[in-house]
């Protein structure tokens, strides 16, 4: 009965996350629980060499999803969904979507799955003295203005997906600070675009003889708990077409899925810290102070309130993992057997941990994308052996998940051995670790830290945005977002940990004598394999 009251009074708040491979959407209740949930497969496209996504498709996921949450509802409180107290979009960072002063959009959706912006990337990390990694939607706009295409000369706004769909849903051009952090350089005292690099790209602009201001162009920037605007009945018919939804619902500001992955984990304090493991790996840090210097491996990014987040993001994780799990479910099909595919994934994931320590001499790279961090233009997944490895299925299996680790593991040793970051709790959520213990456990020997994974955060970003909005929609007067989480939502919760286990940890590290080692086949691959 309280959660169909919260129902029908409207002390619900709705969050919709727009992932690589899923749209899902999130109904909590006023005590931040799941009630109901929708989600869309979907996936991106490689076109004319550009990994995109079609804005119809967006669109038509959206639609899916909320219907689905609607019906979810339906079924289990015979509720129909009118009305919620707040609605938060979140989606993945990065990217380059760019208007003209009508609204037309002026080329395809270039994600932050492609490596075409090095040059870009390079010279602006030199000029503002601070990383900016390829897939960052500034380093996209210069990669544009070097190549001389001619629609820079027309862009009046441009934003990221949840800034995107957010503008449509509300008339708002605006970016949560955390999402914006992706976009260009953060000050993280004024919770602002970095005035002097500001300064600096528009030098670079003029200089090429273009009329471009870019704090003109970009999104404004809002801290969590602020107001972002209310739901118009145009964008309320964009999320519903079947009108039952209602207009003038506030929305908390976009985030983006490293945000909203914060959120989800309680990772919003300093030397707090998350892991998401899914068609991409990334490690949010909450650091207490900036680092010492520039590196092109760590992105400088913020919590959805500003403070300044180490991030270790690598492109490829599970797309490799994924592609031989489902070629073993080929061959069950093919011996007549049926196996639900989370319980293959299962029992694949647990025989891993029957391997050797050190996967028994064989070698995995997952990289089906480029990869900055060791500087590969593209990917080729690879499996390498000697005719002395050990070849058993547990072998295998181990080597495909160290794999899915190893990238990152490069660049957590910056952070904790360059320049001793402390970490006091580093949470897991994402595909990599549903199978209870496996992924969880071979991260902790992994990276040499105790890995906690929650139940609640098998939610994901959907759920963390729904906490955004909740919280501007709920909070007390003066109530930071670390209070809100750790008092209201999370109450000390901070999961099942896993402490490293020795013989797991030595075994990984001999693998990544192997894997650094081999990285010189799988750019030899990238180059010779067309």
């Amino acid at each position: 009965m309280n959660v169909k009251q919260a129902i029908t009074e409207g002390k619900t708040s709705l969050g919709i996350e727009l992932g690589s491979t899923r749209i899902k959407a999130v109904l909590i209740d006023d005590r931040h629980r799941p009630i109901a949930s929708g989600s869309h497969d979907w996936e991106n496209r490689l076109e004319n060499g550009v990994w995109t996504y079609h804005l119809d498709d967006v669109w038509a996921g959206l639609q899916d999803s909320f219907r689905k949450l609607a019906g979810d509802l339906e079924d289990r409180y015979g509720a129909a969904l009118s009305r919620v107290g707040a609605i938060g979009i979140s989606a993945m960072m990065h990217g380059y979507l760019v208007f003209d002063k009508d609204g037309n959009q002026l080329v395809p959706f270039r994600t932050w799955r492609n490596t075409m912006t090095e040059l870009a990337a390079q010279d602006l990390t030199g000029k503002f003295r601070f990383n900016v990694p390829q897939r960052w939607s500034i380093a996209h706009l210069y990669q544009a203005m070097l190549n001389g295409e001619g629609h820079v000369k027309d862009i009046s706004f441009l934003t990221t997906l949840a800034g995107f769909v957010h503008w449509k849903l509300t008339g708002e051009k605006v970016l949560g600070v955390g999402d914006a952090s992706g976009v260009f350089p953060i000050d993280s005292v004024a919770n602002n675009y970095n005035p002097r690099m500001l300064g600096v790209f528009n030098e670079l602009a003029h200089g090429m003889g273009l009329d471009l201001k870019l704090e003109d162009v970009l999104p404004t920037v809002l801290g969590a708990g602020a107001k972002a605007g209310v739901l118009t009945p145009e964008g309320s018919k964009l999320l519903d077409p079947s009108g039952g939804l209602q207009a003038g619902i506030p929305l908390c500001p976009p985030e983006g899925d490293a945000g909203t992955g914060m959120a989800a984990t309680n990772s919003v304090k300093e030397c707090t810290g998350n892991i998401s493991a899914g068609t991409s790996i990334f490690a949010m840090i909450v650091l207490e102070k900036e680092l010492s210097k520039v590196y092109p491996e760590i992105d400088m990014v913020t919590t959805p309130t500003g403070k300044p987040v180490a991030m270790v993001h690598c492109n490829n994780c599970t797309s490799d993992l994924d592609a031989w799990v489902k070629l073993f479910g080929e061959l069950n099909e093919l011996a007549g057997t049926k196996i639900e595919k989370s319980a293959l994934y299962d029992a694949l994931y647990y025989k891993a941990l029957e391997g050797e320590a050190d996967c028994g001499g064989l070698l995995s790279y997952n990289y089906y994308g480029g990869e900055p961090i060791i500087g590969l233009e593209q990917g080729r997944p690879l499996f390498v052996r000697t005719p002395d490895s050990h070849f058993t299925l547990a072998n295998f299996m181990r080597t495909l998940l160290f794999s899915a680790m190893g990238t990152l593991k490069l660049g957590m040793d910056i952070l904790t051995g360059n320049e001793n970051v402390r970490i006091k709790s580093l949470l897991g959520h994402g595909g990599l670790f549903k199978t209870k213990g496996v992924g969880q456990g071979l991260m902790a020997a992994a990276l040499n830290t105790p890995i906690a994974v929650m139940e609640s955060a098998g939610e994901g970003g959907a759920w963390g945005i729904a906490l955004l909005a909740a919280y501007m929609f709920q909070r007390e007067t003066g109530e930071s977002l670390e209070a809100y989480l750790a008092q209201k939502v999370f109450s000390g919760d901070m999961g099942t940990s896993v402490e490293p286990d020795t013989k797991d940890a030595e075994g990984f590290a001999v693998f990544m004598k192997r894997y650094s080692a081999g990285l010189a086949i799988e750019s030899s691959a990238a180059t010779n394999l067309n």
